[in-house]
Order: C-alpha cells, then sequence, then structure tokens
C-alpha cells in the first residue's frame, strides 16, 4: 500500500481556510508529506506566518482572498493555474459559522452566512473544475459539520448552508465520475479551532469565545490525520471528531431519540 508521501508528494494542493485551525493544521501536514502548496484565506498576514512556520523547501503559494466576495475568483484560478499549471486536490475549508435564533437573525445575516460558506466554496469549485476536467483529474473537498446533517439551535443558516453543499458536491462527483474527478465533503464534529470566536452573532458582529463543544473537541492536528486519511481512502463523506459523531447514526437510525437528545443540548 502506498504511504501518504508518496501519494502527496508534488502534487498541487490548494486550501482555503489556511491560516488557522484546520487549514493551518492541513497546511503543515501536507508540507510534511512535500506537497506543493496553494493557502487562502481572508488573512493576509495569518497565511504569512503560516508559510513561515512551514520548513523552507515547502513550496507554497500564497493567495489570500475572501470567500464573501466572489467576483474575482476566476481571476484569482486563472492566476494559480499560470503559476502552478494545474490543481490536484481542492481542499475548501475557509468558512463562518452563527449564533443566533432564527427570529433575531436578518435576512442580510442569513444571506451572507449562505454567501461565505455555499456561494464562495461554489464559486471557487466552479472556476476550478474546467481546468481538471481538461486534466481529468484532481479531488475536490468541501467542509460541511455535523450540523449539515441535522437542524440545531442558534445554527440556522449556518446548518442551512452546509445542508447545500451536501447536494453541490454529491451532484459534482456523479456528473464527473466520466471525468475522472473525485469529489468528498469533510463533516467536522467538535474540532478546538476558533470557529466560535469568528462565529457571527444576530447584529453580525463575533461571537468572541471559545464555546465548550469547541474547547473540549478534537485538536486540529488529529482532524487533519482524520482527514488526510479519508482523502486517500477516497471517501464521499469523511467524519471528523470524537464521540459525537454517534449523533449521526442516532438521527439516521433512530429519529426521535436524536430530537430527544438535541433537545437537552447546550446549544453554545
Amino acid at each position: 500500500m502506498m504511504t501518504n508521501k508518496k501519494i502527496f508528494s508534488g502534487k498541487e494542493i490548494w486550501i482555503t481556510g489556511a491560516s488557522s485551525g484546520i487549514g493551518e493544521a492541513l497546511t503543515y501536514k501536507f508540507a510534511s508529506l512535500g506537497a506543493n502548496l496553494i493557502i487562502s484565506s481572508n488573512d493576509p498576514e495569518g497565511l504569512a506566518r503560516v508559510k513561515q512556520n512551514c520548513p523552507t523547501s515547502t513550496n507554497i503559494l500564497v493567495q489570500p482572498f475572501d470567500l464573501a466576495d466572489t467576483t474575482k475568483i476566476e481571476e484569482l484560478v486563472g492566476n494559480v493555474i499560470r503559476e502552478r499549471g494545474r490543481i490536484d486536490y481542492l481542499f475548501n475549508i475557509g468558512g463562518v459559522s452563527q449564533r443566533s435564533r432564527i427570529e433575531e437573525t436578518p435576512l442580510w445575516l442569513d444571506r451572507k452566512i449562505f454567501e461565505i460558506n455555499f456561494f464562495g466554496t461554489v464559486a471557487l469549485v466552479k472556476a476550478v473544475l474546467p481546468y481538471m476536467i481538461k486534466e481529468r483529474s484532481g479531488h475536490i473537498i468541501a467542509t460541511s459539520s455535523i450540523t449539515g446533517r441535522f437542524g440545531f439551535p442558534l445554527r440556522s443558516a449556518y446548518s442551512s448552508s452546509k445542508q447545500a453543499l451536501h447536494g453541490f458536491i454529491e451532484t459534482l462527483f456523479l456528473e464527473n465520475k466520466i471525468n475522472n474527478i473525485k469529489a468528498s465533503i469533510l463533516i467536522p464534529g467538535r474540532v478546538r479551532t476558533n470557529i466560535s470566536f469568528h462565529a457571527l452573532e444576530k447584529d453580525g458582529k463575533e461571537h468572541g469565545k471559545l464555546d465548550d463543544g469547541q474547547a473540549n473537541g478534537i485538536t486540529p492536528e488529529r482532524a487533519a490525520v482524520q482527514i488526510i486519511k479519508g482523502v486517500r481512502k477516497n471517501r464521499r463523506e469523511i467524519l471528523v471528531g470524537a464521540g459525537e459523531l454517534t449523533m449521526l447514526y442516532i438521527r439516521r437510525i433512530w429519529p426521535w431519540l436524536f430530537f430527544r437528545i438535541a433537545d437537552k443540548i447546550k446549544s453554545t
């Protein structure tokens, strides 16, 4: 069986959300496996720090952009292709969470969350896909959430945007099997990242604190190992986390039990 280093060495891997959390951990892991990296987020200083923390031998292209602004994505992808020639793996890790009740959340905030989590990913995939089709090769990975499989208090727009990604990525896979292009979706549970810090409250301001669920989650480094294992095995859905993932099976097999448990979970 081929090792991770043999599989990913020399591959062109693009990671969004690379300046922190899971995206940062993936960057370091793929750097250690000899991959060539394109790293993106809306935090240029954070990306510079991540690049500096990688081995000096790592071939890293820094491409900052904001998922909320899709107007220049085609131009950005064109620049990356001219620089690197191809994209073997596209990891859509960047996104934003939410902490507000439905009746308190203005429609503009719902749209903003969808623009980042859904349309930002869709725009990047649509811009990269023609190049992968031309090469008849590539693997596209998008990040959902455990709440992308069921509703959860204070996450209405977040949960909905992630559920929408499932339909998109599954269709992407079915349409492009003929083009030898793979597609997977990540389903993280609790991972110890800063996602709750940047989650948007009803007024659009950041939540600004680490929730208990995040604090008790697995490390981004462990998440990266689980993700790479799933990608290597070409899994359509890659579960990331620990015991909380059992909620996915409970929701599918015993819906009544899921709702009883979910009703008692602390929503923050």
